[in-house]
């Protein structure tokens, strides 16, 4: 990965965990990695844990960031979340998988949530 597209990425965690934050949003764990899976953003609002994909692009040339949270990556972030639920021996009262997107570069950044973008078999 090359210096630019990671500090895009980073810049693009940043401005997720700051817009979730700013909602209530209180976060548990950044980029941590359970049963070889990295989890981006774990966050606790009201009982329930959200775990949550970022995906930050520039432009278009590549699809949007939504489009990037195929199938594969769905099965993977769900394996992780059951690992780390069973390591920090955490039992919420309802578990989420969140998408957020990061679009655009620099300080114009257009941040998106959508909370629930999908559950275990979608």
């Amino acid at each position: 990965m090359t210096d630019s597209r990671r500090a895009l990425g980073e810049a693009g965690e940043a401005a997720a965990v700051a817009y979730l934050e700013s909602r209530g949003y209180r976060v548990l764990a950044r980029n941590v990695r359970a049963d070889r899976v990295e989890i981006d953003v774990v966050v606790e609002r009201r009982g329930v844990i959200a775990f949550v994909e970022v995906k930050t692009r520039s432009g278009s040339r590549f699809g949007t960031a939504a489009e990037a949270v195929d199938a594969r990556k769905r099965a993977r972030l769900a394996r992780g979340a059951a690992a780390w639920l069973r390591a920090t021996r955490r039992h919420p009262r309802s578990v989420r998988f969140d998408v957020v997107t990061c679009e655009g570069a620099g300080e114009r950044l257009r941040v998106t949530h959508w909370p629930g973008a999908f559950e275990l078999g979608d």
